[in-house]
């Protein structure tokens, strides 16, 4: 064995060794794997990365390093690698496993992968898939033991590492390698029903779910029929294989796929989306007859009079696969309008998706007197829909249906981008004092970092409403929603000192760097607030100066 074989063997054992090793320290191994009867052990998996000097063994890859860093120089040849260095390590780690095997440290199956640089490029290996028999005979009765009592005759909110196992386990070739895909369904439809009463909750296993079957499509299901390229910086992408022409066997779990599409339309944020519909895209190339029914008319979910209606006053039609909403307003009166917003409520109360769009087919052309905002068809329609004064208590439901921290227009984005919700709130916030708890509720669920159109509307608020015992706790509200770039014109009024006082009020317990945060959209830096402290007199001076203590306490 030459010089240079000899240090690359040494430097990937050693590797090797540390990773047991460290594992082997840990001190909550039964208590980790006790969480719940689904869980054998807590390692399955790990990566040995051979790069000479800085090989490294871990049990995930965060990145993969390789598309942006420059390949490190090596000069081991592949056929070493995988004729003489492979086997050792092999062995190694499989003298490991029969050691650990039966102890929490290992899962019933248990995989050891490599990737080294060699001379020839990079070398991708698996060394061992080991499965342990007895596990996995012991985690099957589990999990049947599991959805007996838990979903079947449960009738109690299940937890989420429960969720988080079974729906990978449910999709485990090894553990099901021929599933029942209308039976897994039904599994991760009775885990929504039975957590239905807590809509956080529900929200973390719907992720879950979405996350498995996700993960199932990807590595399973589509590169039978797609070579797939993934990356951590960019979409996956699907390129159809040569000759695929898959049978009806080969196609029978397709409704899963769907299933996921629709699940991930339904309850992802915007930015997810775009996968549901790639998922929908593929079934249809592989020739799904439903695939091509959903493109067009929706998932099914919702029963032909939810997503139709057509009267003399209007016509309203819903595709909850693109989210959409397509209004067609025959006679411009309040009913036509009340029809449609209650065809709109309705169905976001029923799950229809919340980053959903208007495509409307109006006469009239209004738009909210707030800067910034999207000229969609969204926005006009809820525009136009203001004008009846009769219709805004049933906006307000809508608003209150709508509104979904994460959750966006889909015909907005970038600085115009706003969550649902956002129009019909601006509308009725400007017009009546009624509903400034909407408009409170609505800033509470504001997500800043991925939208600004809030700093438009405070100032408009401001300008309408001005500073008054009713509007103080509003505009806090709004201040403390907007971002560092708004700006709100109610300096001059509060030269007044009874509204100073009000103002000061509504900071009254907050983090400093939060008063700041609020103090800045309309003074500026602390140092011009300074300034002006220091020419004041009395209780004005007084209370400027509270305003700058409570600001400074974002430097403690």
């Amino acid at each position: 064995m030459d010089t240079l074989q000899e240090q690359a063997t040494a430097e990937m054992m050693a590797a090797v060794q540390a990773w047991f090793a460290e594992r082997l320290r840990r001190t909550d191994l039964e208590e980790a794997a006790n969480r719940t009867t689904l869980q054998m052990g807590i390692f399955n998996d790990f990566l040995l990365d051979y790069k000479p000097g800085r090989t490294t063994a871990d049990d995930f890859q965060l990145t993969d390093t390789d598309e942006f860093t420059p390949r490190t120089p090596s000069r081991l040849d592949a056929a070493v690698v995988r004729d003489t260095i492979a086997p050792q390590l092999a062995a190694m780690v499989q003298a490991k496993l029969e050691e650990l095997a039966d102890t929490p440290l290992i899962d019933y199956r248990f995989s050891f992968r490599g990737k080294f640089q060699t001379a020839q490029g990079k070398l991708h290996l698996t060394l061992i898939d080991h499965v342990n028999e007895g596990k996995r005979q012991a985690l099957l009765a589990r999990i049947h033991t599991y959805i007996t009592q838990k979903l079947e005759r449960g009738s109690r909110p299940t937890k989420k590492l429960e969720t988080f196992f079974l729906t990978r386990h449910l999709l485990d070739p090894y553990l099901f390698p021929q599933p029942d895909i209308a039976w897994t369904i039904a599994q991760f439809e009775r885990i929504e029903q039975l957590n239905k009463s807590r809509p956080q909750a529900l929200a973390e296993h719907r992720g879950d779910i979405i996350r498995a079957v996700s993960a199932w499509a990807e590595k399973q299901f589509l590169p039978q029929f797609y070579d797939v390229q993934t990356s951590s910086y960019r979409g996956t992408e699907y390129s159809l294989k040569a000759g695929a022409a898959p049978d009806a066997q080969a196609l029978a779990p397709i409704d899963l796929l769907l299933y996921g599409a629709v699940m991930i339309l339904r309850h992802e944020p915007s930015y997810a989306k775009s996968t549901g519909l790639k998922f929908l895209e593929i079934a249809r190339e592989l020739g799904s007859e439903r695939a091509v029914r959903m493109l067009k008319e929706g998932s099914g979910t919702f029963p032909d009079a939810d997503i139709h209606v057509k009267n003399a006053l209007l016509e309203c039609r819903a595709n909850d696969v693109f989210a959409t909403i397509s209004i067609t307003i025959a006679r411009e009166e309040a009913d036509a309008y009340a029809q449609a917003l209650a065809f709109i409520t309705h169905l976001l109360n029923n799950g229809f998706p919340k980053s959903y769009q208007i495509k409307l087919k109006s006469k009239v052309k209004t738009y909210l007197p707030v800067k910034g905002l999207a000229k969609s068809d969204t926005h006009r329609f809820f525009a136009n829909a203001l004008a009846w004064p009769a219709l805004q208590p049933q906006l307000e439901a809508y608003a209150r249906a709508a509104i979904e921290e994460f959750e966006f227009y889909a015909d907005t984005e970038g600085e115009k981008n706003c969550m649902p919700g956002s129009y019909a709130v601006f509308g009725l916030g400007l017009l009546d004092a009624r509903y400034f708890p909407l408009v409170q509720h609505y800033m509470a669920n504001v997500d800043e970092e991925h939208q600004c159109v809030q700093d438009q509307f405070t100032a408009a608020f401001a300008e309408r409403h001005g500073v008054t015992t009713a509007s103080i706790p509003v505009l806090a509200t709004c201040l403390r929603a907007c971002t560092d770039n708004a700006k709100v014109k109610i300096q001059a009024e509060l030269e007044d000192v009874e509204k100073l006082e009000l103002f000061h009020q509504q900071l009254q317990g907050l983090e400093g760097y939060l008063v700041e945060h609020m103090l800045y959209p309309i003074w500026g830096k602390l140092e011009k607030l300074a300034a002006l402290a220091r020419k004041a007199q009395g209780r004005r001076r007084e209370l400027l100066l509270a305003l700058l203590a409570a600001a400074s306490k974002a430097d403690a």
